[in-house]
């Protein structure tokens, strides 16, 4: 292996934010210099930079400079460290700020004493795995009470540039009921780093999150690695602390744009739309660390993913869909219930849940489809009937006290303001639902007044 003691000054050639460096070969039985993933320092004069292996071919290795190649000249001395990445670890670093090499950002105190972590490592083994079995509340009813989220899964939300993505994203991580809260941004604007720090901060959840930040002004290479350190973070504190943590990535659009920048400086041949083969393998390799650990607590990942011109075909959020549990769908300023879908609600919905949760669901559906399809008559001028007038005072009070983002309640007072509103514009009979559950829950006295104070709570 290279060691701290061993410099190599055989730079042939610097390519974007590539370096390429002849090593020796190693003696027959001898282990190799250098490895995939090492690190190195690379000095020129007096300045020094972090660069990362990523290939290795007879001899002739490949780093990635993290802050950029500018400036650095072949006549460059390059030291190999003989291990990998590492991010810091320890309960120190909850309320930190990091950039995309691990250093501390805030202005706070430094951790340079505190435990290093490798990130990057394989994902769990399978039998340390539980069955996804528990709901973590968002106070989102679109979520809640429609596409619950649950412990361990991995889900994106699909939305457009101009969406307000990064401020949904923000609301989930200061409302979900998650012990640790990591926090990985790539390819952010200031104001958009700015956002997410100050609203944990007003939110006073900030203590309990650790955040990892690339901006947009910083090295794409450096992109590259927020996910590996978030992750690396967050299975630590799931698996040696028991924590629940809910792992947040926005954009992931914007990570797999830095590999394909990254692969073409390679001299790697694109797969798809410039895109590199392994882009599938890549992604997956992320989002497979969510996890329920049998002995510990619990990973889950909601990452966003723009769409390119609002195509779902795009090989980003193309590849995300075949490796993730469902995704919500962000259009138009609200939660789409058509193009959402949470494929673990299943395990959650009546077991963890009320007892009228899935009919409750089932059937505001329904109504709100039917309410769409009255809509359109509406708009086509057809004659409506008492039944599609029914129909369009239900549709806007669903879009006011349930798809507006602003919305927030516990998944209770949500399947309460359900109750009502079926009550003021159905009948008990128009609702095709258990007659148990009707006698129960069915709030008849509100039949022909307002909604109760559920929907007042949600306004």
């Amino acid at each position: 292996m290279g060691s701290q003691q061993t410099s190599y000054h055989s730079v042939e050639e610097i390519v974007g934010d590539l370096l390429r460096l002849r090593i020796p070969l190693p003696a027959a039985g001898e282990p190799p210099l250098v490895r995939l993933d090492d690190l190195a320092v690379v000095s020129s004069d007096d300045d020094s930079r972090l660069a990362q292996v990523i290939d290795i071919k007879a001899g002739l290795v490949t780093m990635q400079v993290l802050d950029g190649t500018k400036g650095l000249a072949t006549d460059a001395s390059v030291t190999f460290l003989g291990h990998p990445m590492q991010v810091t670890f320890s309960d120190n670093i909850l309320g930190r700020t990091f950039n995309g090499k691990g250093k501390v950002i805030d202005n706070g105190p430094q951790l340079s004493y505190d435990s290093q972590v490798v990130i990057g490592g394989p994902t769990v083994n399978p039998m340390r795995r539980v069955l996804a079995s528990r709901m973590i509340r968002t106070k989102v009813p679109m979520i809640d009470v429609f596409n619950c989220l649950v412990e361990s899964q991995k889900i994106p939300v699909f939305s457009v540039s101009g969406e307000p993505y990064n401020r949904f994203l923000a609301r989930i991580g200061i409302q979900a009921d998650a012990d640790i809260i990591v926090f990985g941004g790539m390819g952010l604007v200031f104001d958009d780093f700015y956002f997410f720090r100050q609203s944990f901060e007003d939110a006073g959840v900030l203590a309990r999150t650790v955040m990892f930040v690339n901006q947009a002004s910083d090295s794409i290479v450096e992109r590259l690695l927020v996910p590996d350190m978030a992750l690396a973070v967050a299975e630590r504190f799931a698996v040696e602390e028991g924590k629940r943590v809910l792992v947040l990535l926005t954009d992931m659009t914007a990570y797999a744009d830095a590999l394909k920048e990254v692969g073409i400086a390679n001299e790697r041949v694109p797969s798809n739309r410039g895109y590199m083969g392994d882009l599938y393998s890549q992604l997956a390799r992320r989002y497979e660390k969510a996890c329920d650990y049998a002995k510990g607590g619990s990973v889950t990942i909601l990452s966003v993913t723009t769409m390119p011109g609002n195509d779902v075909s795009h090989p980003v959020p193309d590849n995300t869909g075949y490796i993730t549990e469902g995704q919500f769908y962000l259009h138009n300023g609200v939660l789409d219930p058509f193009g959402s879908l949470s494929r673990l609600k299943q395990h959650v919905i009546g077991k963890q849940t009320r007892e009228d949760h899935s009919q409750v669901m089932n059937t505001m559906i329904r109504f709100y489809s039917a309410a769409v399809e009255a809509e359109q008559k509406q708009a086509m001028a057809f004659e409506l009937s008492d039944y599609d007038r029914q129909l369009l005072q239900f549709g806007g009070l669903f879009r006011q006290h349930f798809m507006d983002l602003d919305v927030s309640m516990e998944l209770e007072q949500a399947l309460d303001l359900a109750w009502d509103m079926m009550a003021r514009c159905f009948s008990a009979d128009q609702l095709l639902m258990k007659q148990e559950l009707i006698n129960k829950y069915f709030p008849r006295e509100v039949a022909d007044g307002s909604l109760s104070t559920a929907a007042e709570a949600s306004g």
